[in-house]
C-alpha cells in the first residue's frame, strides 16, 4: 500500500514532511526540518521518511508545485511523493 508524503514550507516558513495515512484524520506522521531555508535535500527527506518509518515506493520522484495567494506574496512549496511502509505492512 502506497501513501502520500508532503514535504512543505507553508507552516511558518519552516520546512516539515509529513506523511497522509488516511482520509479521516489530521494526526498524520510528522517531521520537522526546524528551518525555513535551504530545501531539504534528497538524502535529508529519506533520512526523515525513514524515522517515520517509510521509504520511497518504487520508480516514485518528487513533484514540485507553488502555492501563493497573491503577487507580492511569498510563494510557498510543497512537494509529494509515494511512500510506503518501511516493514511493509498495509
Amino acid at each position: 500500500m502506497t501513501y502520500g508524503a508532503r514535504l512543505s514550507n507553508t507552516f511558518h516558513g519552516e520546512w516539515e514532511l509529513y506523511v497522509v495515512t488516511d482520509r479521516m484524520s489530521l494526526d498524520w506522521p510528522e517531521y520537522s526540518f526546524g528551518r525555513t531555508g535551504p530545501v531539504p535535500t534528497l538524502q535529508e527527506r529519506a533520512d526523515a521518511l525513514a524515522q517515520l518509518g517509510y521509504v520511497l515506493a518504487d520508480g516514485a520522484v518528487w513533484e514540485w508545485q507553488e502555492c501563493s495567494t497573491g503577487v507580492m506574496d511569498r510563494v510557498e512549496l510543497l512537494a509529494s511523493v509515494d511512500v510506503q511502509r518501511k516493514d511493509g505492512a498495509a
